[in-house]
């Protein structure tokens, strides 16, 4: 992947070895009654960890989406210091280009195929662990978007465990997982996230709330997969084998995989990303078609 000369986006906040002002409070899974159980909360951290979200922020609706996000917002540290100069270092470069990028694409795609305005969602870089609007932001969490302060939370370590328990890695790779972070800031401005939050709060049961989640993620991985798609029309910047780097790295984080990985039969019911398949054939169909419509995961079958 040639990504060099992409654009170094101005919106990343950079807090990486600023500490921790150790204010604020994680989010807390809802669940019934008294809430989740301290296995289900385990296995919820780890599945979103290893699928770039933030648990609790659309498995099962977050508290803003059971009524929760004053206390959320109450429970947001003091801003922490953050760098807006550009990072200089190689990790940071890339971060900034990608960024940068789906900047430049989606002011254009946005706009032409939607009718919609595009906003640029900043990128906050952290070690360990940090403060988001959505409560804290921590490292095992994954990347994640907040849709609480429309910004994107990313601690770099989580692409050194893409190649090592996911078999996954290489530039496009690690693209595909930002791309997928504003594929969800995508949904926000397209007002699709407050809907879904909406129907989750009615849902009759988890496994439908969960439903919801898995059209989520899915559309998602399809954005992004729009975002290169398009960019690859100006730049051509994909090499032999970038491609199918991504496609692995779906494939490699399905619900399904990770459930028969962690010794479970795979429930599809408990779902909140999507099977392997299912991501594999999203972000194909973004990647062939560049037509954010084609990521209408509401309206066609998984």
């Amino acid at each position: 992947m040639r990504w060099e000369d992409f654009r170094q986006s101005e919106n990343i906040e950079d807090r990486r070895g600023g500490g921790d002002d150790g204010g604020g409070g994680g989010i807390a899974l809802p669940g019934g009654g008294g809430g989740l159980g301290i296995g289900a909360v385990i296995v919820l951290t780890l599945i979103g960890w290893a699928l770039g979200i933030n648990p609790a922020l659309l498995i099962g609706g977050a508290e803003m989406v059971s009524g929760g996000s004053q206390r959320v917002q109450q429970q947001q540290a003091r801003p922490q210091q953050a760098s807006r100069t550009p990072p200089t270092d190689q990790m940071g470069r890339f971060v900034a280009a990608i960024v940068g990028n789906t900047e430049d694409v989606w002011s254009e795609v946005l706009p032409a195929q939607k009718n919609v305005q595009f906003t640029p969602a900043p990128l906050v870089l952290f070690d360990g662990q940090t403060s988001s609007g959505c409560g804290r932001a921590q490292s095992a969490m994954g990347p994640f978007y907040c849709p609480v302060d429309r910004k994107m939370y990313l601690d770099t370590s989580f692409f050194r465990e893409m190649q090592q328990r996911f078999g996954g890695g290489g530039d496009f790779a690690y693209a595909y997982v930002i791309a997928h972070e504003m594929g969800h800031h995508i949904e926000n401005l397209l007002g699709i996230l407050p809907k879904v939050q909406r129907a989750q709060q009615q849902a009759g049961s988890q496994a439908a709330s969960n439903a919801l989640s898995v059209k989520v993620e899915l559309m998602a991985d399809c954005l992004a997969g729009v975002w290169a798609a398009n960019s690859e029309r100006k730049k051509q910047f994909l090499d032999p084998g970038d491609l199918e780097k991504a496609i692995k790295t779906a494939e490699a984080i399905g619900d399904d995989r990770l459930q028969r990985g962690a010794g479970r039969n795979p429930a599809e019911e408990t779902f909140t990303h999507g099977s392997s398949a299912a991501r594999q054939q999203w972000l194909t169909t973004g990647l062939k078609s560049g037509q954010i419509d084609s990521c209408n995961t509401f309206a066609r079958g998984q």
